[in-house]
C-alpha cells in the first residue's frame, strides 16, 4: 500500500484474500461465545450430538468428505469458526467447496473436489470414494452453490456451540502416534 509501512509482497491471491479476512474479521470481531466454553465439553459435542466426525477428520479419527479439522484452531479464530457454525454458507474456502458431476447417461455424483484441469475432475464422494471423471464424458459440472454443512443455530444451544468452539480452537497440533 503506498504510503504506508507496509512492505510490497508477493501474495497469491488466495493468501491474500486470507489476511484481508482476517483483518477484517479482527477489526470487526466481538467477543465470541467460545470463550466460556470448555473443550472437553466440546469435544463430547462434536463426537456425539454434533456429528461432525461423520465427516470431518481429527488427528486420524473421523470422516474425510468435509475439511480435516487437526490444526483448525491454528488457522481460524473462534469468531471464525462461530460464523462457520452457525452459517456455513457465509463463506467456504476454495479447499473446500463441493463439486457436482453429471454424466452424459445422467448419474450425479457430489463430492469435495480434489482437482479440477483441464480435461479431468478429480473429487472425493460421498461414500468417501475417489473418483475421477473425464470432462468430455459429462453432460455437466459445477461448483455446488451452498456447503453441504448444516448450520447448528438451531441444533446446539449457546452453552453446546461455545463449548465446540472452545474445542475447535484448542485444535493447534498433530497428534504423535
Amino acid at each position: 500500500i503506498p504510503g504506508t509501512p507496509l512492505p510490497a509482497s508477493n501474495f497469491s491471491e488466495d493468501q491474500a484474500a486470507r489476511v484481508v479476512a482476517y483483518l477484517r474479521s479482527a477489526a470487526a470481531a466481538k467477543r465470541s461465545n467460545s470463550a466460556a466454553g470448555d473443550a472437553i465439553r466440546g469435544r463430547v459435542v462434536f463426537e456425539g450430538k454434533g456429528s461432525c466426525a461423520t465427516c470431518h477428520r481429527v488427528s486420524g479419527n473421523g470422516a474425510r468428505l468435509g475439511p480435516d479439522l487437526t490444526l483448525i484452531g491454528q488457522l481460524r479464530r473462534s469468531a471464525d469458526l462461530e460464523r462457520s457454525l452457525l452459517e456455513p454458507d457465509a463463506e467456504v474456502l476454495g479447499g473446500n467447496r463441493f463439486y457436482r458431476v453429471v454424466t452424459k447417461d445422467g448419474v450425479t455424483t457430489t463430492g469435495r473436489l480434489l482437482n479440477l484441469d483441464t480435461f479431468t475432475v478429480q473429487m472425493l464422494d460421498s461414500k468417501e470414494q475417489l473418483r475421477s471423471f473425464v470432462k468430455s464424458d459429462l453432460r455437466e459440472h459445477a461448483f455446488v452453490e451452498k456447503s453441504p454443512m448444516p448450520s447448528y443455530k438451531d441444533t446446539l444451544s449457546a452453552p453446546e456451540l461455545a463449548d465446540v468452539i472452545s474445542y475447535l480452537v484448542s485444535l493447534k497440533t498433530k497428534a504423535t502416534p
